[in-house]
């Protein structure tokens, strides 16, 4: 099944399938470690569309929720 980031519950893991965006947002990805074929965790999230913490390659790293909307992630329920 393909989700975004957001839609990850606390602690699942999934594998990165696609990033939405324009050159400057998947190359801000690709800096930060998010690449396509990467296995990526939600660790957290705040209340009511804040920051979404994820965990990839042992880092944790706080996007933006516009930004994690655009990780499309797949996973097996």
């Amino acid at each position: 099944m393909l989700i975004d980031i957001t839609g990850l519950k606390p602690q699942e893991e999934g594998l990165v399938k696609d990033i939405h965006g324009g050159d400057s947002v998947v190359s801000r990805m690709q800096n930060m470690g998010i690449r396509i074929g990467k296995k990526i965790k939600k660790v957290s999230a705040h209340f009511c569309r804040g920051p979404q913490t994820v965990e990839i390659d042992n880092f944790q790293i706080a996007l933006g929720y516009g930004m994690a909307k655009k990780i499309i992630v797949e996973v097996s329920r």
